[in-house]
């Protein structure tokens, strides 16, 4: 297998993704982070991959982020890792690790840049957004950023 998803299946995103990947022709491995966490060094890591800072990675949204004071800038990368390692909801996803990269895809259309192979067909988004086109092309608009 040539590529890995760090998964939530509760997440759009991370679904929306996981069918782009699909629609490449390839079955992922796929990692549901949250029954699997990374290793601290598999993280740091994907981290330095993806080229992203620490907070980078770390999720607010439906997660014990602001209970636990992380949005204090004192706090340390080493000490913000240990928050992720403790609460694997605070690690953003999903992130994709192909052999062309590895990227935090938010927007699902991230994938596109990093993929291997390119889209097989037409593909829209749970919410009937289209992304690609019958052709294999992406949908105006939808540029990755």
């Amino acid at each position: 297998m040539t590529v890995t998803i760090y998964h939530n299946p509760d997440c759009g995103t991370s679904r929306n993704t996981l069918g782009l990947i699909r629609n490449s022709g390839e079955e992922p491995r796929i990692i549901e982070y949250l029954k699997t966490p990374p290793s601290r060094d598999a993280l740091r890591d994907l981290i330095r991959r993806m080229g992203v800072t620490v907070r980078d990675l770390l999720r607010r949204k439906g997660t014990p982020h602001d209970a636990l004071g992380l949005g204090d800038p004192a706090l340390t990368d080493e000490q913000l890792l240990d928050a992720m390692l403790a609460h694997p909801i605070l690690i953003n996803r999903p992130i994709v690790v192909t052999p062309l990269g590895a990227r935090l895809c938010r927007p699902s259309e991230a994938v596109l840049d990093i993929l291997p192979n390119p889209q097989r067909g037409a593909f829209a988004k749970e919410d009937g957004e289209p992304v690609i086109d019958v052709a294999g092309r992406r949908v105006a608009g939808n540029a990755a950023a």
